[in-house]
């Protein structure tokens, strides 16, 4: 089973999750040793420590505590909070959140008491007083006093998690630095992807069953996106757009990989949209790059906004697959960007066309893949 959810997955969106994780190692591992430090110099300076304290031992104990937090945190517990979170409402992900605290916490702690207790004592793990002072580990103050500053910690990396999955990689940061109050410009690649057939899906659906086709589509793609540090622009109807930063784009030709995984993506879930929706979200891009301004717009409600010409014609690229019969069109401009494409992936030329509302002819190129696989 493990191995089969491994090989799903691609080599870059891997390292995605093995960084994350990392991350979260680190910076868990690093808050748990500031608090221990403050907690000790605290307590040194007003002469509070016992003279049995051993230093060595409890910074070991804290440094057990804090690196196994990170690597189950990293690793698992966040993974399945944000699951959760995507999949549950929000009350009810919340009860399974703290559920699964109680349980970490519980073990991570009592890694740390028996490693601490034994060699205070100078007992083995499983000799009674060790079991002894771990049990009245669990009713002291500095237990009761981590649980709470923990599930702390652990709910801000969640909404830290999920601001950054609402505004993109990278975005937050910027919107919290202020980088887009005052409007500027930007070189963006933007990709434009439309659900084919949308109209024929959504009549014999209907609304409701509709709406949850949709919402299961853009949840499916999520991680193809964050995994390519791309950002979601705008949800409109059964279209979602899509924008890199234009080093995050080129890199590893991630907007192309983007396109790819997002029809993995799909084809692996195809049977579970025919069982629930009896239809596939077949989808459609168009792609192109240029300049455009970017800032915040908004009062009520604050948001990072583009405008420009590029948009436009990314629309009308896109709008373009259906005359040249192909579900990915960009522009020969973008392609040329691209100095590495996936493995198996080739440019096609399609021609120059007439765009809608465009006075000059816009060249374009469709990818194909080739003998070679993996460029999911």
């Amino acid at each position: 089973m493990t191995l089969n959810i491994l090989t799903s997955y691609s080599r870059n969106e891997i390292l995605f999750y093995v960084r994350r994780a990392l991350w979260i190692l680190i910076a868990w591992t690093v808050i748990s040793n500031v608090l221990f430090l403050y907690e000790f110099f605290t307590l040194k300076s007003n002469n509070a420590l016992d003279s049995s304290f051993d230093f060595k031992t409890a910074f070991e104990a804290n440094l057990i505590v804090g690196i196994c937090a990170g690597l189950i945190g990293g690793i698992f517990t966040v993974n399945v909070m944000e699951i959760w979170l995507r999949k549950y409402p929000f009350w009810r992900a919340l009860l399974y959140i703290v559920f699964l605290y109680v349980a970490g916490a519980f073990i991570v702690s009592t890694l740390g008491a028996f490693y601490f207790n034994a060699d205070t004592l100078g007992k083995t793990w499983e000799h009674p007083d060790t079991i002894a002072a771990v049990g009245e580990f669990y009713s002291s103050f500095l237990f009761i006093k981590n649980f709470i500053v923990w599930l702390f910690i652990v709910l801000l990396t969640l909404i830290i998690l999920m601001i950054n999955d609402k505004y993109g990689p990278g975005v937050f940061p910027d919107y919290l630095m202020g980088r887009y109050f005052l409007p500027k410009t930007e070189t963006r690649i933007f990709m434009f992807a439309d659900i084919r057939d949308a109209t024929g899906i959504a009549e014999n659906l209907g609304e409701k069953r509709y709406f949850n086709f949709l919402k299961d589509f853009f949840s499916d793609i999520a991680p193809a996106v964050m995994q390519t540090k791309g950002e979601v622009y705008q949800y409109v109807g059964d279209e979602v757009v899509l924008t890199w930063k234009m080093r995050n784009g080129t890199h590893n030709s991630n907007t192309l990989r983007c396109y790819y995984r997002m029809r993995k993506i799909v084809s692996q879930k195809s049977d579970k949209y025919l069982k629930k929706y009896n239809a596939v979200p077949h989808f459609k891009v168009g792609i192109h790059c240029g300049k455009v301004m970017v800032g915040e717009l908004g009062r009520i409600k604050r948001d990072i906004a583009f405008s420009g010409d590029v948009l436009n014609t990314t629309a009308r690229i896109q709008a373009a697959c259906n005359d040249k019969s192909v579900d990915i069109l960009a522009s020969k401009h973008f392609a040329d960007k691209l100095y590495r494409l996936p493995r198996g992936i080739r440019p096609v030329p399609m021609g120059e066309e007439f765009l809608k509302g465009k006075t000059e002819q816009v060249a374009l190129v469709t990818f194909e893949r080739g003998f070679l696989t993996g460029a999911g």
